[in-house]
């Protein structure tokens, strides 16, 4: 498995853990459609909440918040839309998180954008 794979899947593993410490259900992991993929599916309280995770061993090439484009936010919010309705959950409140990792120093976005299609 390439490296940045295994750096991926070790990133959203800390972030579950990291969620769950603070009050988060994870409830998927790695849900694919054809418009693309949610890290984590998780409830926190009454909310349904999407998590985008990204990952960098450092600052070198900027935060790893600085990751989540316009054209993932997108991508992200279709497949929330596809999650949801393929679970019968569309009148669910819903939140975009994101968690942002340095390293093991874990940095989290509650409502880090609003739905885009």
């Amino acid at each position: 498995m390439p490296r940045t794979k295994l750096d991926g899947a070790w990133g959203e593993a800390l972030a579950a853990q990291y969620l769950r410490d603070r009050g988060y259900e994870i409830v998927a992991a790695g849900f694919h459609s054809r418009f693309g993929e949610v890290d984590l599916v998780a409830q926190n309280k009454k909310n349904l909440v999407f998590v985008e995770v990204k990952y960098r061993k450092s600052t070198a090439s900027g935060h790893p918040l600085e990751a989540v484009t316009a054209t993932k936010q997108k991508a992200i919010s279709k497949t929330a839309l596809f999650y949801m309705k393929k679970h019968g959950l569309e009148y669910m409140p819903v939140r975009f998180d994101v968690v942002g990792l340095v390293d093991e120093q874990a940095t989290l976005i509650k409502n880090a954008f609003d739905f885009v299609l």
